[in-house]
């Protein structure tokens, strides 16, 4: 009963900056149900979470990218978004967002999620 679809991904040099979106094709009333979280996967890794906002609005964060990363929602709830600073080329990975129905907090494995965005790319170069 949700669709995700990511957009936003690209090429950029090191400390450059991308915003991905997720859009939800959701009613905000069904969407705000659910934890929101970006995944990335890179080859020769396992797909990590990035980033994950739950029901009070708090946030929880990768080390790796902590700092440099926020996510956040639109005030309709059917948008959520990466805004990705200073990006390094290990960021250089394909990004996902996911859902999930709500819990609190939201779930941090990636088993946990069954709604999954087809991803975006995300190349950072030296």
């Amino acid at each position: 009963r949700v669709q995700l679809e990511e957009s936003g991904g690209g090429s950029v040099q090191s400390g450059g900056s991308l915003r991905l979106s997720c859009v939800a094709s959701v009613s905000s009333y069904t969407y705000n149900q659910f934890c929101l979280a970006w995944f990335r996967h890179s080859p020769g890794k396992e797909r990590e979470g990035v980033a994950f906002i739950h029901a009070d609005g708090t946030t929880t964060y990768a080390d790796a990218v902590k700092d440099r990363f926020t996510i956040s929602k639109d005030g309709t709830g059917d948008t959520v978004y990466l805004q990705m600073n200073n990006l390094r080329p290990e960021d250089t990975a394909q990004y996902y967002c996911a859902a999930e129905s709500i819990v609190y907090p939201c779930p941090l494995p990636v088993y946990e999620y069954n709604y999954w965005g087809q991803g975006t790319q995300v190349t950072v170069s030296s």
